[in-house]
Parts: structure tokens; sequence; C-alpha cells
């Protein structure tokens, strides 16, 4: 694995002056990567087998350069008033980057990160440390075992976030799991999940419908061309059992760098067209993106 040299003497101005060099190492989803940002000097992102999974700015933890994780910082940020501390389930870990976005905007938050990969949570954990004032745990088991350990209503927020090999795993996606996420939440508590998918959209009407079938509140923000099905790309989906604030979270939405459009209410249920609600017996994974997805 690639790591940073340790400059003395002479040469140690020299060296601090050079960019990062990558680093890399084998886990158990294949080949992680944290490349450094050109732009901001102690950001990275974070790829797996050559797949984009999260950016983090360690010296600015409340940015947030990708599309999705922006509109789920936007959930985060409706999800209480601001800077009221949030109990937070993170199902998939990537470079831990919406858990560290949640402890610098709502200090004194309790958090629980559940990430399946053991080797990539050390390798993050070792190049990208967390603030050790940040009440955040992290659980190196699978996402729904680990969910299955939350007390019943002790969530205010779980952000689902899962992808092997790309692709979302087939038990992550069903009725059966939603129930497991609606048991943790507590009344009023919100799910939050990035869903991928690309023409004809099988997979994200499934998933509305499957979430429609638990919860009564649903929103769903996405780049405009992922809605009309011209290109494959992220969906982030918001359910709850109370009223979200769609008004303000579409409004920020589209004000983002590349807008995006929320759809909720009647809208959201014609989109889904009378797609099936997923349960474990029909359960399959996300679709794998194309060869040019992250071009």
């Amino acid at each position: 694995m690639a790591r940073r040299g340790a400059a003395r003497g002479a040469g140690c101005r020299e060296r601090s002056e050079r960019r990062p060099e990558v680093l890399s190492t084998t886990v158990d989803g294949g080949v992680a990567a944290l490349v450094p940002d050109r732009e901001r000097p102690r950001a990275w992102t974070l790829l797996l087998d050559g797949a984009p999974q999260s950016h983090v700015d360690l010296d600015d933890p409340a940015y947030l350069s990708f599309e999705y994780q922006r509109r789920l910082g936007h959930v985060i940020d409706l999800a209480a008033p601001p800077g009221r501390p949030l109990q937070a389930v993170h199902l998939g870990g990537g470079a831990f980057t919406l858990a560290r976005y949640i402890a610098a905007s709502r200090p004194r938050s309790t958090q629980q990160i559940v990430e399946i990969d053991g080797p990539l949570v050390q390798f993050v954990r070792r190049e990208l440390p967390l603030d050790p004032q940040a009440r955040i745990r992290v659980r190196s088991v699978d996402a729904r075992a680990g969910l299955g350990k939350v007390p019943d209503g002790w969530a205010d927020l779980v952000v689902a976030d899962v992808f092997a090999g790309a692709r979302t795993p087939a038990h992550l996606t069903s009725a059966e799991f939603l129930g497991e996420v609606r048991r943790v939440l507590r009344s009023g508590g919100q799910y939050a999940a990035n869903l991928a998918d690309g023409p004809p959209l099988a997979h994200l009407r499934g998933q509305i419908a499957t979430a429609a079938s638990l919860f009564p509140e649903l929103a769903l923000a996405a780049d405009p061309t992922v809605w009309r099905g011209r290109r494959f790309g992220n969906a982030v989906l918001v359910a709850s059992d109370l009223p979200i604030a769609v008004a303000e979270l579409t409004r920020r939405v589209a004000s983002d760098p590349h807008p995006g459009r929320v759809e909720h209410g009647r809208a959201l249920a014609d989109f889904t067209g009378g797609a099936a609600v997923v349960t474990d017996a029909s359960a399959k994974a996300s679709p794998a993106p194309p060869p040019d997805a992250f071009d």
C-alpha cells in the first residue's frame, strides 16, 4: 500500500510542498484508493475498484462535494432544528463523510456506522482519522445485521448508502429490511437512502413502492436526466411517518451546483407506475452501472 513518507532534515520543506500521493490497499470489496483533491489540501476521494464512493475534506467536514451527498446533507439539515444533536445510524461507511458532516454541524450527536468491510474501516480510520471527540461508533458487520442490534425507536435518522461492487445488495432493498428501519426510527424520524438506477428505472420504482408500503410520507430527489430515464445516476429517497419539509428540500436541491428535482405526493406515486413491493423472496441487487458511468 502506498503511504505518506516521513520527511526529515533539509528535505522536509520540499516534501511538505508536494501533493500527497494516492493511497491504496486491498480490502474485502476490492482495491480501495484514496485520491487527493487537487484543490483542497486535506481532501480525498475514496474509490473502490475505480468507482467513486465518497469525498471528505478533513479541514472542512461540512463540505460535501458529491451530488448525492449534498442531497443527503440537505436531508440531515432539515431533520431537526439547526444545531440540535441527532442520533443517527449510517448503513455503509465509505469515508465516513456524512457522519463527519453531522458531527461538525450538530455537535454532541451520537452516531453508529455499520460497514461490513473491516479492512476498509481500518484503512479509512488510519488514513482519515475521525475526530476523537465525535461520538461515532463503527461496527464491521453486515448492514442489516447491524441494524438489528439497534434498539427500537433509538434513531432520529437512518442513512442507507450501501454498495458492493457498485450495487446495493438484494437483502437491503426489501420491505422486511425497511420494516427494521421503521422499527429503529422514533416518531418523526427519517430514512434517507442513496439509490442508483438507469433506464428503465425499474429498481427505483420498486424501491419507492416498497418504501410507500411502510412510510406514509415520501420524497425523491434526483437529477432531471435521471428522472427522465436518460442516464444512470443517483437518487435520494426520503421517508418518514410524519410530513417531510418538502418545500425547503426542493429549494435546496434546485439551488445546488448541479440542480436536481424533488417529487412527492401524487406525482411520485404516478412515477412509481404500479411497481410491486419488493420482498425478501423477490429482492434483487440494484443494477450494475454501465462502463462509462464514472467517466
